[in-house]
């Protein structure tokens, strides 16, 4: 995968658990983000569970798509 789409998809994955932190640290003042507040229709745990999937797919995505490739890795020791 190019660089440049690995970047995208990380970027990504870093806003999504960005939203759901945010998410949560505003719910205890009873606010939400109105592209957030779907979540809470199905009751306060599952709008609980939602979020911390969402925090932890978030991060997931980044850290695997930020990890460089082995071709890469090798390319650079090469060189070196």
């Amino acid at each position: 995968m190019k660089n440049v789409q690995k970047l995208k998809i990380s970027v990504f994955g870093a806003v999504a658990a960005l939203f759901g932190f945010a998410s949560m640290i505003l719910s205890f003042f009873n606010y939400n983000f109105k592209v957030l507040n779907w979540i809470d229709n199905w009751g306060e745990n599952m709008g609980w569970a939602i979020r911390i999937e969402l925090i932890v797919i978030g991060l997931a995505v980044y850290f695997v798509m930020s990890e460089p490739e082995t071709k890469e890795v090798l390319i650079e020791s090469k060189v070196e």
